[in-house]
């Protein structure tokens, strides 16, 4: 982004970050603009931002005039806030976003936000469960959250959200944000990243056990797959190729391939 002269944008009353919350309210207008034009929000249907706190990206989505475009906020605080500050067209849901019937909200959502950083990972675990209605995601997370997701096979971050977005998402690391435009500082670097649903409909193989497969691969990253899919799998099993590598060497055509074998070959 280079370097610029800090705009803060949290004027009157302020709300305190909690830390039990994952708390930390953006105060830069640059950065929060660039996240909310990140948003293409192509063909949706619906619009969810996670987390809004004191509204700082709520405000600048209002004015696009997106398409039902809905905050989900867990702190009560925060949400008497939002009501009272807000301005457009938004509805304003009080409750845990993981918890959320994301159905109920859209066929095809957009997903936005400055994402909570004790959460982080389970919001990502949800868009996968919804992958059929979340059709884009636009958040900021922390740096090594956001490299770990955009990471290829080889490289040592490489793992099980990297295998699993990448079967059903194009990733793309935006920009890295410095702890300085937060309030309170986080004690690392943040990243805006962002996820588009791809075209696969069916990978080709038992979607569940798929992940079941990735997961168990993953606990035991050091060593060769023959050992955490061992117990996955009979006896009398042949071989293939693909036992002796490493989890974080396969890609993710090479982990259906794996699966199939699993299945084929299954206690």
């Amino acid at each position: 982004m280079g370097a610029y002269q800090i705009e803060i944008i949290m004027p009157g009353p302020r709300i305190r970050p909690k830390k039990h919350l994952g708390q930390h309210f953006l105060k830069d207008k640059r950065i929060a603009a660039a996240i909310v034009n990140a948003l293409r929000a192509d063909g949706c249907d619906s619009v969810l931002e996670v987390g809004p706190g004191m509204g700082v990206l709520t405000n600048l989505l209002a004015e696009r005039e997106l398409p039902a475009f809905r905050v989900v906020e867990i702190d009560r605080e925060s949400v008497d806030y939002l009501r009272q500050n807000v301005t457009g067209q938004v509805e304003i849901i009080e409750g845990d976003f993981l918890e959320l019937d994301l159905h109920r909200m859209g066929n095809l959502i957009a997903v936005i936000g400055n994402f909570p950083y004790n959460i982080s990972s389970q919001i990502f675990f949800k868009i996968l469960d919804n992958r059929d209605n979340v059709t884009e995601m636009v958040g900021m997370v922390q740096k090594e959250v956001a490299e770990r997701i955009c990471s290829e096979p080889g490289s040592r971050v490489y793992g099980i959200l990297s295998v699993l977005l990448r079967a059903w998402y194009d990733i793309e690391y935006l920009f890295t944000v410095s702890e300085h435009v937060f309030s309170p500082p986080p004690k690392v670097k943040s990243a805006v990243i962002r996820l588009t649903r791809n075209n696969v409909e069916r990978l080709g193989c038992d979607e569940k056990l798929f992940v079941s497969v990735v997961k168990r691969c993953f606990n035991q990253r050091r060593k060769m797959l023959r050992n955490p899919v061992k117990a996955m799998v009979n006896s009398g099993a042949g071989d293939m190729p693909l036992l002796s590598r490493r989890a974080e060497q396969l890609s993710v055509s090479q982990f259906v391939e794996l699966t199939n074998w699993v299945e084929e070959n299954r206690v």
